[in-house]
């Protein structure tokens, strides 16, 4: 037998142990990902006193955030339960500097209690996936990023700053379900100025207050918050935050952005790190 069979041999058994991990990563995370959808499942609660949206509701509102919902929603509106959004997009593997991969996710969203469980795949390796998933389950947040679904790469959880962080993006999302904007849904508005306005919403120990910006058309443009913990190796610094959003297209009878940006507030200028577009929306309506 000459070098070159051993050589072919070594790579054919590489290439099927490589195949294997993958199989058995994807099946390990998958049923992991069962586990923390049916906890999710288990955090939810009854619809609050109301099931539809009434115009009613806008009354005392600041003007920008009257414009907003008669723009995207229509008088009687069931409101939101549950969603499942799919996106595909590019996410920034680098803290500094410019290292975008491919990424496709599924995401299921609730609206009472407030939570979600992101999953996602980000092609960093040919044939080699990182998966990453994003929750916020019953007051709880985690980041967990696996090579494969097997070799963890980061894994940061608990409550505190990091809970609140997921709390966070919970409702600078809840573009995606309007309704829980809402004021009978325990969301306090404070007027800022002609475009733009202060939403606050509690959640067990956590109180958050976000900055809406809206344009002409009085939708949505972005979300800020005054500060967010940002993951910087193994120390989270505190950082200003912000969610862009565009491309707003009827769904479900509402007006909906297709697209979205995140991105950190260095001192020294803007870094986005997420990059998405929306592949598919379902929508869950309490009865």
């Amino acid at each position: 037998m000459t070098w070159q069979f051993w050589l072919v041999l070594v790579l054919c058994v590489m290439a099927v142990a490589a195949f294997g991990l993958t199989v058995y990563g994807f099946k390990r995370w998958a049923d992991a990902m069962k586990i923390l959808s049916r906890q999710l499942d288990a955090c939810r609660t009854d619809q609050k006193a109301i099931a539809r949206y009434h115009l009613c509701e806008l009354d005392g509102l600041p003007s920008p955030v009257q414009r907003y919902f008669r723009a995207v929603l229509k008088d009687g509106q069931p409101l939101i339960a549950a969603v499942m959004i799919d996106l595909a997009g590019t996410f920034n593997m680098s803290p500094t500097g410019e290292q975008w991969k491919p990424f496709t996710s599924t995401q299921r969203v609730v609206t009472n209690r407030p939570g979600f469980l992101w999953d996602a795949k980000v092609a960093i390796f040919p044939g080699m996936p990182l998966h990453v998933v994003d929750r916020y389950i019953c007051g709880v947040g985690q980041l967990r990023a696996a090579l494969l679904g097997l070799f963890t790469m980061a894994d940061v959880r608990g409550g505190g700053e990091i809970a609140r962080g997921e709390f966070m993006r919970w409702f600078a999302e809840a573009v995606w379900y309007p309704t829980v904007l809402l004021p009978s849904q325990g969301v306090r508005w404070e007027a800022v100025d002609d475009t733009s306005a202060k939403a606050s919403i509690i959640d067990g120990p956590f109180t958050l207050t976000l900055l809406f910006s809206f344009n002409d058309a009085g939708l949505i443009v972005s979300v800020r918050a005054a500060a967010r913990g940002a993951g910087v190796g193994k120390d989270m610094i505190m950082l200003p935050w912000e969610c862009t959003l565009s491309n707003y297209q009827t769904q479900h009878g509402m007006l909906l952005p297709m697209a979205g940006e995140a991105a950190w507030l260095w001192p020294d200028g803007r870094r986005a790190y997420f990059r998405g577009t929306v592949t598919a929306l379902g929508l869950e309506f309490w009865p």
